[in-house]
């Protein structure tokens, strides 16, 4: 049985609550992170805390969505059915650029819980809806470009959209383990770079 949070802090400190075990588990890893560390930070007692989360994995879960959603209000991301028609690399080339202007710890929060090797991802977990939504947005994208006429259409449509995430994973990955040691030039370079390598991979 999973995780639930079992109670409503208050909108403040539940936000401070989350923002501190962001910090936690992503600079410790799920298993290496202190529960006990971040419940200090917060001025919580373990009673407290156990009032509205019955577990470290429903914490986990609640700061993967937290994230989640302050991204997506960040973010200019289209539904799938905006990307039909002539201005779907426009859209795109603005999203990904989009993406990678979020320079701050913040904003990169999310990446670096969604790649944690040890986070829980089971069925039902915030990391596996929160894949689950990112395969099927990226999918009907790519369904609506090559309905368009603008994404290549000789690789079955599975295929296309699993070869696509897998490359989309390794930039986002690798961008988020070496950006801070990319000068602006560089990494302005770079995202050029990799808007390229994805229109070779998909345009037509």
């Amino acid at each position: 049985m999973r995780g639930a949070e079992t109670g409503v802090l208050p909108p403040k400190r539940r936000q401070a609550l989350l923002a501190t075990a962001a910090r936690e588990f992503a600079g410790a890893g799920y298993q290496g992170a202190s529960l006990n560390r971040i419940i200090r930070s917060c001025r919580m007692s373990k009673s407290s805390f156990y009032h509205y989360f019955d577990s470290k994995e429903a914490l986990f879960d609640a700061t993967v969505l937290d994230a989640a959603h302050r991204l997506l209000a960040a973010l200019p991301v289209p539904a799938p059915d905006r990307l039909a028609g002539p201005d779907f690399w426009t859209r795109i080339d603005e999203l990904v650029a989009a993406l990678a202007e979020i320079d701050e710890p913040e904003g990169r929060m999310l990446w670096a819980l969604f790649y944690l090797a040890d986070a829980p991802n089971g069925p039902g977990s915030a990391l596996s809806r929160l894949r689950a939504a990112i395969d099927g947005w990226l999918a009907a994208a790519l369904a609506a470009g090559r309905a368009a006429g603008v994404v290549r259409t000789d690789l079955p449509a599975s295929l296309q959209s699993a070869l696509a995430l897998a490359v989309l994973q390794a930039m986002d990955e690798w961008s988020l383990q070496h950006v801070d040691a990319l000068p602006p030039a560089e990494l302005d370079a770079l995202v050029r770079a990799q808007l390229d390598a994805l229109h070779r991979l998909l345009d037509r």
